[in-house]
């Protein structure tokens, strides 16, 4: 009987492809099969060896290429035939990746797997656009939440607790609910003024930041054509961005660029 190959559940980081770890690189190299997400970079693509299967399995809002319980399948088979398999997922495959999942269905077949950790979009693109999620004079905790249980959903998002017991809130998926989140959040006390970064494509050549309150956040989104991927950050944090920029502005004049 063969014996099953391995598979390593790898994240790839927000958006730059550079951003991989170099663990999680070594590992591309050797595959001999990649499954890959939407939202990986196609130029990590060119690192799978020569020979390398490369099975497209992205899942757009709405639109997926390929079933969860199917890519599972997949998984478990290509390892069952003795080959060397990565899944490729963007950001960090246990933060909404639904790595989980993977690893555990992996495990009920006896297939041999490590999780390989990625830089998640929160971090990545937050610090890209000058946002630390956590600072010492404004935020001492921070919470990831999808932003796609917003309504109908059997375990939707308890927005009356993370409107107060985290300081900075980063929202993953939340562009097409924006209006609704505004609502949650403002509906339990969040203040309307509290500030507010949209961010899109972050860490990319194609990123766009824009600041605004929770007041607004819908209009500006709507204003802007804010598109997926994006990331939604609330909270005080956003502030420093701003000073930021002000400091970057001033060394410019200084400097005269």
């Amino acid at each position: 009987m063969k014996h099953p190959g391995m598979v390593s559940i790898i994240g790839a980081g927000p958006g730059d492809p550079e951003l991989i770890t170099v663990k999680a690189m070594n590992r591309l190299r050797e595959a001999e099969v990649v499954l890959y997400d939407r939202l990986v970079s196609e130029e990590l693509l060119a690192y799978a060896g020569p020979f390398a299967e490369l099975v497209y399995v992205g899942k757009a809002p709405g639109r997926h290429a390929m079933p969860q319980e199917e890519i599972e399948r997949w998984l478990i088979r290509y390892a069952m035939d003795g080959k060397r398999v990565v899944r490729l997922k963007g950001g960090d495959p246990f933060v909404f990746g639904r790595g989980g999942e993977e690893a555990l269905a992996l495990a009920a077949s006896g297939i041999p797997y490590e999780v390989i950790p990625g830089i998640t979009s929160a971090l990545g693109a937050a610090a890209s656009a000058g946002v630390p999620l956590t600072h010492r004079r404004a935020a001492a905790s921070f919470a990831c939440v999808t932003g796609n249980r917003c309504h109908g959903d059997q375990t939707p998002i308890r927005w009356d607790l993370l409107a107060h017991s985290v300081d900075t809130l980063a929202i993953y998926m939340g562009v097409s609910q924006i209006g609704a989140i505004r609502e949650e959040l403002l509906r339990h006390g969040k203040s309307a003024s509290t500030p507010v970064a949209l961010i899109e494509r972050g860490t990319t050549c194609r990123q766009r930041t824009f600041t605004c309150t929770l007041d607004d956040m819908h209009k500006l989104a709507a204003a802007v054509k804010l598109s997926n991927p994006a990331l939604i950050v609330v909270g005080e944090v956003v502030r420093v961005r701003e000073q930021l920029q002000l400091f970057e502005h001033q060394a410019e004049v200084y400097y005269g660029s």
